[in-house]
């Protein structure tokens, strides 16, 4: 390489390295003079060694260089600007804030990807409400691939509009939102002059549900009653769920099949199977049975497929499960058929209670005499939920440096405690086990202390990860006084003078 060639290497290399990050680095000196400056800006607030920060970092700043112009994206370091922080209520990190004209607007609860940091933050950008003006472009606003609402209103800036925007500023995250007082567009669309309609997308239209559904007429138009009208139908009978609409999605009782789901390249072939599990939802939703639909790729959503033992791997038909809000989850066996006889049958069980649920679990350990007690999905009520015992439980992953660090520590307290038979020391792996709903584990090590008599009630232990920490909380909240092995030697006796 010539020298010319390499000096010019190291000049590129130097630019590259140099370039300046599209995420503002905000201080305790200017946080409010800067925020005050964007209309809409996300701020992050971090500590230097979050994992979780670290892995959010480079997401972040995609976002922030595709959004340049148009959303701001900032970040605070808490571990030097504790003032601001404390302001804000930041206890845990990594955490998002959308903030309106200097004024914090809210927590972000979006994805903590690049895509959906940007979809999210598009909907952040400007009005809640869009103002449509034509018959073009209502149009091409109904014509997306996200449901949407459109408001129709004789006049605007009038208490039904108002309203309207208040529920609009709300939502404003989830869906997408217009408004016109168009004589044209409201006379052809809207009869009493006032309300608004649900409009869901026209690649999913089909014949077992409007795609369009108006709000009542006899129903008065304010806030509450457009936002629970909202929520009740824009979804309809079986969405198509995604990473950017899945938290609107689950929760709740729901079954999903997946398959290829693709309504960019395969259309047609997405709504044939779609179709297929509508025709049997809606013969149950008509008979009065109360459970959720939707349908998802399954590449996307491989981790879910796995976690009801299916195969995750493509296949010409979708499989299918069932989770409900308790956590309790069902999966389809038997192959699913073109006519949904094979679906209808599994529903017809699953509403009779004839399905036994599908757990994810290690086989139990043959001996479990360690100090700290080995807890699989199928031993959890045996160990954890014993109402006699108090149990200090970390749920953790294999591949977890920190856990890793914390194993000789938790071993030590599990010793110091072996001869306490009112205290058990416990781990689970949380990778390889289903975890209770009343456990929250996001990140490991996770750990909570399950007092006797109060199991469904976990307190998560937010302390120290030494030795001495785990027991000066159990001394505060263990049933009985814990039993310490230190604390039972005698004391030496001093050497008598001579």
């Amino acid at each position: 390489m010539t020298r010319s060639l390499l000096l010019g290497v190291l000049v590129l290399l130097a630019a590259c390295s140099s370039r300046a990050s599209d995420v503002l680095d905000l201080t305790d000196d200017d946080f409010e003079s800067s925020i005050g400056e964007y209309p809409t800006i996300l701020v992050e607030f971090f500590a230097p060694w979050c994992g979780h920060c670290k892995r959010l970092a480079p997401e972040y700043e995609t976002a922030a260089t595709k959004l340049k112009g148009t959303v701001a994206l900032a970040k605070v370091d808490c571990t030097a600007n504790s003032n601001t922080c404390n302001k804000y209520g930041v206890s845990g990190y990594p955490t998002l804030k959308v903030f309106r004209d200097g004024e914090e607007s809210g927590s972000y609860d979006g994805p903590r990807n690049a895509e959906g940091i940007i979809s999210t933050m598009k909907k952040q950008a400007g009005p809640a409400s869009i103002d449509l003006r034509s018959v073009e472009e209502f149009e091409n606003f109904i014509k997306g691939t996200e449901p949407c609402v459109v408001g129709f209103f004789r006049h605007l800036y009038e208490t039904p509009h108002e309203e309207y925007l208040k529920a609009a500023n709300s939502l404003r995250d989830n869906y997408r939102f217009a408004h016109t007082d168009e004589t044209e567009l409201v006379d052809a669309n809207d009869s009493n002059g006032e309300g608004l309609t649900v409009y869901r997308p026209p690649a999913l239209a089909n014949k077992f549900e409007a795609s369009s559904v108006q709000f009542p007429a006899h129903e008065k138009i304010t806030s509450h009653n457009i936002k629970t009208f909202i929520q009740n139908n824009i979804l309809g009978l079986c969405p198509h769920m995604t990473e950017d609409n899945k938290d609107l999605i689950q929760g709740k009782d729901l079954l999903v099949a997946y398959y290829d789901v693709d309504y960019e390249k395969n259309p047609k072939g997405s709504n044939y199977w779609r179709n297929r599990v509508m025709m049997v939802a809606k013969k149950f939703h008509d008979a009065g049975q109360k459970l959720n639909f939707a349908v998802a790729n399954r590449k996307a959503f491989a981790h879910e497929v796995t976690e009801f033992g299916l195969d995750a791997s493509a296949g010409d038909v979708p499989v299918v499960g069932i989770k409900t809000a308790k956590g309790d989850k069902y999966a389809m066996q038997e192959e699913f058929t073109r006519d949904g006889k094979a679906l209808e049958r599994f529903l017809q069980d699953y509403f009779d209670g004839n399905l036994k649920k599908y757990l994810k679990s290690e086989p139990i350990p043959q001996n479990n005499d360690g100090p700290v007690k080995v807890v699989v999905a199928e031993n959890f009520d045996e160990l954890v939920n014993d109402e006699s015992k108090d149990v200090l439980i970390e749920f953790y992953a294999p591949w977890c440096g920190h856990c890793k660090n914390l194993e000789p520590k938790y071993k030590e307290l599990g010793e110091k405690l072996g001869n306490d038979p009112n205290i058990v020391v416990a781990k689970m792996d949380a990778t390889a086990n289903d975890v209770p709903s009343y456990y929250e584990v996001r990140g490991f090590p996770t750990i909570y202390f399950a007092p006797a008599g109060s199991k469904q009630s976990p307190k998560r232990y937010e302390g120290g990860r030494e030795v001495s920490d785990f027991l000066s909380y159990l001394k505060k909240e263990a049933t009985n006084p814990p039993i310490i092995k230190d604390d039972e030697k005698p004391k030496k006796k001093k050497k008598e003078e001579l």
